[in-house]
């Protein structure tokens, strides 16, 4: 990552996930916090930050079409990959009990994946635009009666106490982040990954023929999914990740393929793939 002190925006305040994320792309890292992702975005691009951190996908709730819509027209490359391991936790003011609890806020998702804590405790349920930013207002605004849902994390930056911890209705729940910066990440030993964009030629069996090229070249393909062109009604771009990098002539050769018979393609970055959910645990 050079010599450069490393400046990561994030969308939201601290104990967000997202900065969560970004600590542990780099953990000396300076980490900013901005309201939205377009924000966030453009913070890297115009280089008031060297990196900007952002969610792509989440195992329970899919992809978040957002930061791709973003990536789509971006000077930005992918650098890094990163995977949070999400736990929900029930956050008061120092001396609230849970049974003085009536009302809980935090962001639709957070809420939607802890309804079964909810309802079983009777809660009313209030959306906020952010989990550390729910954390956040309770400290300094919040009254008697109401909770917070977030990290530990925002629990810690906000002086606010754990009523319950890993409320969350499944386990099964991580975030995936994209590291994003303006230079191309170089191969590194273990594991990569390379992610690509692109859209088809109208014609029947062109996504087909443009797919051939992986197996061809003995390459897995991790993820595969549509997006509508914003600048084209009815058409369709293919969000691609494959395992490799450009660098390794075996993809190099079926990108250049790729290059003959899709109608457009754009490169997103190549980048160390990040570790398997199973070591995260």
């Amino acid at each position: 990552m050079g010599s450069e002190p490393i400046r990561i925006a994030y969308q939201g305040v601290p104990g967000a996930f997202s900065e969560q994320a970004a600590k542990q792309f780099a953990a000396n890292s300076e980490t900013v916090g901005f309201p939205n992702f377009e924000e966030t975005f453009e913070a890297a691009v115009k280089g008031e930050c060297t990196h900007a951190c952002l969610p792509v996908e989440n195992s329970l709730a899919g992809s978040i079409n957002q930061t791709y819509d973003l990536l789509t027209d971006s000077v930005l490359h992918v650098v890094g990959e990163q995977i949070v391991r999400v736990h929900h936790n029930l956050l008061a003011k120092p001396g609230v009990k849970l049974d003085e609890v009536h009302q809980v806020y935090s962001h639709p998702q957070a809420l939607a994946q802890c309804q079964d804590f909810i309802s079983r405790h009777h809660l009313e349920a209030i959306s906020d635009f952010d989990t550390a930013g729910a954390a956040k207002l309770l400290a300094e605004s919040g009254g008697d009666g109401r909770a917070a849902i977030a990290s530990k994390q925002a629990a810690e930056a906000y002086g606010l106490e754990i009523l319950v911890e890993r409320i969350e209705d499944r386990s099964f729940n991580y975030t995936r982040f994209f590291i994003l910066g303006h230079d191309e990440a170089p191969k590194l030993k273990g594991r990569n990954k390379t992610s690509l964009v692109l859209a088809t030629r109208h014609k029947p069996g062109s996504l087909v023929a443009c797919l051939e090229e992986f197996p061809k070249h003995s390459i897995n393909m991790t993820k595969l999914e549509s997006r509508p062109r914003r600048d084209k009604p009815w058409s369709y771009l293919f969000y691609v990740d494959i395992e490799g990098h450009l660098e390794d002539g075996n993809v190099a050769a079926a990108v250049t393929g790729l290059m003959r018979k899709a109608a457009f393609v754009k490169y997103l970055g190549s980048y160390p793939a990040a570790p398997d959910i199973l070591d995260l645990e």
